[in-house]
């Protein structure tokens, strides 16, 4: 709005007799000015940020970000938080200057730490990365790197699928996904043989959403991984109309009616008023279903914050040249923190929160120890193999986790990981934030907020 379309005709400078039309006249163009000047400066600084909590009902149509992070590009819903390399810490400490007030200092500071930090973490803690890409494989960890790290088993023990759920439409998803397979020596998980179904928001083949670059990456990281860490799963994807709540509740309910025995969502939104009575779509008696708990830091996101879902946090995670786990610590970006609106499930006992902690568990989510995703369709000018992270990275391997598990028509909501705690890594270094209590945004023995119970070792936990 120009100051014009402020319409400031009520002010009315002070008449003196005496005083000559001329003069009369400048005084009143002097008032305005001032007024001019004052509402300038107020708009040029900004209106105050929202208090958490306090977003619009989804009536008012409330659309959702995904929680993805690049190697080298920052994604919405991911402020601050790209890897870097040396040669390229100067251009992002520049671009970091874009960003909102909040998170301007945090983003030039994480590029400085990574740059001081690119090289070492090139020759050591990124080893098993370094030992793929000798042998012609794209950058970025893979199936054999979440295999190693998270003790997984090779493939499901009884048939499963896997639901994603996303945005808009990724025109080349399967043809990628042939590609993805292919590279990594996996079993090709298409239409034709029954393994992979697209559908949209209300599980028709056609007519498909309007295509959105930055949800087809999203898609595609999901989709891959997913297939990644559960070769033999099925896979349903089922795009919603658009990135509103609405479409992708209703995403959510096609991809229960159409027989999911796991369901992943890597969106996310603030918490608003209203969001416990949409926490039903996510109410399934039988289903397993992961959220990505966000990529800004401290603070607590939804769906992620209902009590139905496994809400899953972000770890940096370091391994050796064999793929084994070396360390993994809370990524500094991971959501988490005490929800504004939700009831604490029974089985959650820490005493720092009254009401729903988030996350449950975690997994690997940092951009410099991402994932390699191929995605054809491109994005912000780019094709083919992207390093990606994000929590959406996590919340798609923790779904094909439970789909390894084979017990997801038993476990109620995120109980099971509460009642398995010991057959998790318990994360005990890191933070994403300042807070109080201190274990909502710092890593410690037992629950934290940043990485939950912890993340996997195995599918005991799961």
């Amino acid at each position: 709005m120009g100051i014009r379309g402020l319409e400031l005709r009520g002010l009315k400078p002070v008449r003196r007799k005496g005083r000559s039309r001329d003069h009369e006249s400048n005084g009143h163009r002097f008032a305005r000015w001032c007024v001019a000047s004052v509402l300038v400066a107020l708009l040029l600084s900004g209106l105050p940020a929202p208090v958490a909590g306090t977003s619009p009902s989804p009536g008012k149509t409330v659309f959702a970000r995904p929680a993805l992070c690049l190697g080298t590009h920052a994604a919405k819903g991911c402020e601050a938080s790209v890897a870097v390399s040396s040669k390229k810490a100067k251009k992002q400490a520049k671009s970091c200057k874009a960003k909102t007030r909040k998170h301007t200092k945090r983003c030039v500071l994480q590029a400085r730490k990574k740059a001081k930090k690119a090289a070492k973490k090139k020759s050591k803690s990124t080893a098993g990365v370094n030992a793929k890409s000798g042998s012609s494989l794209p950058d970025g960890y893979g199936p054999a790197q979440f295999r190693g790290a998270y003790n997984l088993p090779a493939a499901a023990s009884r048939s499963q699928t896997i639901a994603i759920v996303t945005a808009y439409g990724s025109p080349n998803i399967e043809k990628d996904l042939r590609v993805y397979s292919t590279t990594f020596s996996l079993r090709v998980c298409s239409s034709a043989n029954g393994c992979f179904r697209k559908v949209n928001g209300v599980g028709k083949k056609a007519p498909l959403p309007a295509r959105n670059a930055l949800w087809a990456l999203e898609t595609s990281l999901d989709v891959e991984v997913a297939h990644a860490v559960c070769p033999n799963c099925k896979i349903l994807l089922v795009e919603a109309a658009s990135g509103s709540v609405s479409d992708l509740l209703t995403a959510v309910d096609t991809a229960v009616r159409l027989g999911a025995d796991v369901i992943s969502n890597s969106w996310v939104v603030d918490e608003f008023r209203g969001e416990t009575t949409l926490d039903s779509h996510f109410n399934r008696s039988g289903i397993a279903i992961t959220a990505a708990s966000g990529d800004s830091g401290y603070g607590v996101k939804w769906p992620a914050a209902s009590p139905y879902v496994t809400a899953v946090g972000g770890t940096t995670l370091d391994l050796d040249s064999s793929n084994a786990r070396v360390s993994e610590t809370a990524w500094e970006l991971g959501g988490s923190g005490c929800s504004a609106y939700e009831s604490k499930p029974a089985w959650q006992s820490d005493g720092g929160c009254v009401r729903r902690t988030v996350p449950d568990v975690s997994a690997v989510a940092d951009p410099g120890t991402g994932a390699a995703v191929y995605d054809s369709y491109g994005y912000s000018g780019r094709h083919g193999w992207f390093k990606v992270g994000g929590t959406s990275l996590g919340a798609p391997i923790v779904a094909a986790i439970y789909a390894l598990a084979g017990n997801a028509d038993t476990v109620v909501a995120g109980s099971h990981s509460y009642a398995h705690a010991s057959s998790l890594f318990d994360v005990l270094q890191g933070s994403n934030g300042t807070c109080s209590p201190a274990y909502l945004c710092t890593a410690a023995a037992g629950y934290d907020g940043p990485t939950g119970l912890g993340s996997p070792v195995g599918v005991k936990g799961f």
